[in-house]
């Protein structure tokens, strides 16, 4: 029962715990709007969130070698910036900064209505699934 619970908002997880990473990009693409020599970057969100609902997060965690017995085992996520794509600008900037800020603007509230419609489809889910199992 638990597994298909599981299984049916794996999905959505997924898609949540994507979202939110791509606002963590966007959101440093704007702050550096006027960095020079900075490089907008961004990832293929269909692709990852393909890649992550067929072989899970647990792909992407990094354990810690251990030497003694007395070690503690350790597990962190691994950094999601190994697969960030440098974003090619309509126009180049002469301070070689690639951010365009009405890009970066338009991306970042597409993604966080699509963060938000996400979260309103889980509710729904949640509370039609709540009331099936009340008397």
């Amino acid at each position: 029962m638990i597994d298909k619970l599981d299984a049916a908002f794996r999905f959505h997880r997924e898609a949540l715990h994507l979202r939110a990473e791509r606002q963590e990009v966007l959101a440093a693409n704007i702050a550096h709007a006027d960095t020079p020599n900075y490089k907008a970057r961004d990832f293929d969100f269909g692709a990852r969130l393909s890649e992550a609902v067929e072989r899970g997060r647990a792909s992407s965690s990094v354990s810690m070698a251990t030497t003694s017995s007395r070690h503690l085992a350790g597990q962190a996520q691994a950094t999601a910036g190994h697969d960030l794509q440098y974003r090619v600008p309509h126009q180049s900037s002469l301070d070689g900064n690639t951010v365009e800020m009405d890009v970066e603007r338009v991306a970042f509230a597409d993604n966080a209505l699509r963060y938000e419609s996400n979260l309103t489809l889980i509710n729904a889910k949640i509370k039609s699934l709540l009331s099936a199992v009340q008397p």
